[in-house]
């Protein structure tokens, strides 16, 4: 039994060492799916043009920082190392530029402004001077409203430094400003340029390492510590509805990207697959690694807003419930790539990027596929159901890897009553928040139209369940008392574990050959489990689904601890035989047999908020399974309770040892084989 058992190990050992391995393709392209995989995808946008300063008779630009697109369709560049604005209309035209204002008989100028505003209020355009320290409000023709300086308010920190950068304005006409190294928030000032507060911070983020240092440190040795302080934002935009969406640079975050209401919450829909956060996979062959770092954002039609990722030079773009619609983009100094973008706004369907490096603004015009998507969310998000589904299809005839298409056309048909044809668009969308609500009308719709035949089928299962328990018991009743008891001992003993492992191991009751049964029946119903749960459970991915998994995940684990728990027991006078544990872990398995099946049947039946049963039946189980693990390992070895848990407690790091042990010994017979495999080649080339 004992050599038995260490081949079957030895095979699950090694097929648990064989990992696939997966390569990230290096499309220019690409959308993720709900398993966070890029999979390609057509061109969503393509170049139209590409201008420079030369192409307006402006001179070149000089690290221009910021572009915004007005209400009256015309296009304002912060030229900053020029330091003057250039004003183009919506057929890049040149119209002005913006060198200076007259202030009360005295020409000033600008320095080194990064921040651009048309207030479509007024008709005035609002100047973040930098350098100057100040805002600056012009009217249509140029001339100077007014000079808004440093503000001077109780609210400021001692030493702060105001650098306005970025700035918008809502319909009340409060100026919100981005003040370069200002960790409070988006300063907001009021009509009359006063200042109010800030609102919007960020979170502190600290490693947990340093906080603990931190709180054991002397005052002195604190003093010389880094401050853990919010990240500051790096840019903004506000939409038609007054709220702003913001960006800030901080690696590795999952919220990148905020949508504020007037109070500073953040409100952004993150309804998708993954928050809107740029790149998923960041490992990814030729590109940078690391998380993507968005750079500026632009709200656009139908609720979409686009962000640029500095790191990569990509475009990324989400409709309102966060759901990434498409990318494209890229680092280079060819026409329709980027050095180092610094800006992006929305003129339209166009999109325009200035890139400060090449001194240039690139436009970009939809695509047939990029328009179809366009046209499907804005008309969804009008209400136009009918018009987003035909959109939606054609989006699909050209690329059928688009889950969010699928969970548009899901929408519309749910919107419409059709309730079955929707969840099944869902389930192809990978979405189960939607397939629940779809589901959930389906099913009444079913147990209304069918309550009569349900109600009899249920009825007429029990019967035939209750006589079949009937037959047998009366055909168990002159059977001998041993074979009884080592039938049912495995039964009895998850309700009596105590009684029931001292049967197996003093009565003789257990038997090697019902514990390969029911870890046969844990595999197979892992398996159905994994396969066959609802979907509004299952986060199996179906293409990655392997029988042979279970192998690893629960025969090898099975034979770890029977193996690393007789070899300590036999050190720590425990009275168990190898066989004993054997029986004894395997009777233990009993409740994951017995809940696996009818849980996965109920998985089919329920809606995402009822799913709580379903966990709670999967914690149950796990419970139950450990203290028939701890009973039958205390009766077994003849332990005391705390003896026990030690001994699991040491089983689990014996384990850990005999893995370390195993991916070793594998780690230098490759390299053996290896050795070996080059010296015969450099042999053969030789003679």
């Amino acid at each position: 039994m004992k050599r038995i058992l260490i081949m079957m190990f030895a095979v699950v050992l090694f097929i648990g060492m064989a990992a696939p391995v997966y390569a990230a393709p290096n499309n220019d392209t690409y959308n993720y799916n709900f398993w966070g995989q890029s999979v390609p995808a057509p061109s969503p946008y393509e170049l139209e043009q590409v201008m420079y300063g030369t192409d307006w008779k402006t001179g070149n630009l000089s690290s221009p920082q910021d572009l915004y697109i007005g209400s009256d369709r015309r296009i304002y560049i912060a030229d900053t190392g020029n330091d003057r604005i250039v004003v183009l209309n919506d057929q890049f035209r040149e119209v002005q530029v913006i060198s200076g204002f007259d202030n009360n008989g005295s020409k000033e100028t600008f320095n080194k402004p990064e921040g651009v505003f048309y207030n479509g209020t007024n008709g005035h355009l609002l100047i973040a001077d930098t350098q100057n320290r100040r805002l600056v409000e012009l009217n249509g023709q140029g001339a100077l409203v007014r000079v808004m300086g440093e503000p001077k308010s109780s609210l400021l920190r001692e030493g702060f430094q105001y650098m306005p950068t970025k700035l918008v304005i809502d319909k009340a006409q409060r100026i919100y400003v981005i003040s370069r190294g200002s960790y409070e928030g988006i300063m907001e000032f009021d009509t009359d340029g006063e200042f109010n507060g800030f609102i919007g911070t960020n979170r502190v983020k600290f490693n947990p390492v340093d906080l603990f240092w931190k709180r054991i440190s002397t005052k002195a040795q604190r003093e010389q510590m880094q401050l853990f302080i919010p990240l500051e934002f790096n840019n903004l935009d506000i939409d038609e509805d007054g709220f702003i969406y913001t960006t800030t640079s901080e690696e590795k975050s999952d919220r990148p990207i905020k949508r504020l209401n007037p109070s500073g919450v953040d409100i952004l829909r993150d309804k998708g697959y993954f928050p809107p956060k740029g790149d998923i996979r960041t490992l990814e062959v030729g590109s940078a690694p690391g998380s993507s770092i968005f750079i500026d954002i632009a709200k656009d039609e139908g609720g979409m807003y686009s962000a640029i990722d500095l790191k990569r030079g990509r475009i990324f773009t989400y409709d309102k419930d966060g759901n990434l619609l498409y990318e494209f983009g890229g680092l280079g100094s060819e026409q329709g790539k980027f050095r180092t973008p610094s800006a992006i706004a929305m003129l339209g369907d166009k999109v325009l990027v200035l890139d400060k490096d090449n001194n240039r603004l690139s436009v970009f015009q939809p695509t047939r596929y990029g328009s179809l998507i366009r046209e499907a969310v804005k008309s969804l998000y009008d209400g136009k159901t009918d018009a987003s589904t035909a959109s939606w299809r054609q989006v699909l005839q050209m690329n059928g890897n688009f889950e969010v298409a699928y969970i548009g056309i899901g929408k519309s048909l749910l919107k419409n009553g059709d309730n079955r044809g929707a969840m099944s668009y869902f389930k192809l969308g990978n979405n189960r928040d939607y397939y629940s609500e779809a589901f959930k009308r389906y099913r009444k719709e079913v147990v209304f139209t069918h309550f009569g035949t349900i109600v009899l089928g249920f009825a007429l299962v029990f019967g035939l369940g209750y006589t079949a328990v009937k037959l047998a018991g009366r055909r168990m009743r002159g059977k001998h008392y041993t074979e009884i008891g080592v039938l049912k001992n495995p039964f009895y003993t998850m309700v009596h574990p105590f009684n029931g492992f001292w049967e197996m191991k003093y009565e003789q009751k257990g038997r090697l050959k019902v514990v390969i049964i029911c870890l046969l029946l844990l595999v197979l119903f892992t398996i159905l489990k994994r396969q066959y749960s609802g979907f509004v459970v299952n986060m199996n991915n179906p293409l990655e689904l392997n029988s042979l998994n279970e192998l690893k995940f629960i025969v090898l684990p099975f034979l770890l601890w029977c193996i690393a728990n007789w070899s300590l027991t036999t050190l720590m006078d425990g009275e168990g035989k190898f066989k004993e544990i054997v029986m004894a872990t395997g009777y233990a398995l009993m409740p994951l047999i017995l809940i696996y099946l009818p849980q996965t049947l109920y998985s089919n039946v329920i809606t995402g908020s009822e799913s709580t049963f379903y966990y709670l039946l999967d914690a149950i189980a796990y419970i139950w399974f450990i203290w028939l693990l701890f009973v039958g390992t205390m009766t077994v070895h003849q332990y005391s309770a705390s003896k026990t848990v030690i001994t699991m407690i040491l089983t689990l790091v014996v384990i850990g040892i005999i893995i370390f042990l195993g991916v070793l010994f594998f780690s230098m017979l490759q390299q053996m084989i290896n050795f070996i495999t080059s010296i015969y080649r450099e042999l053969s080339f030789r003679f």
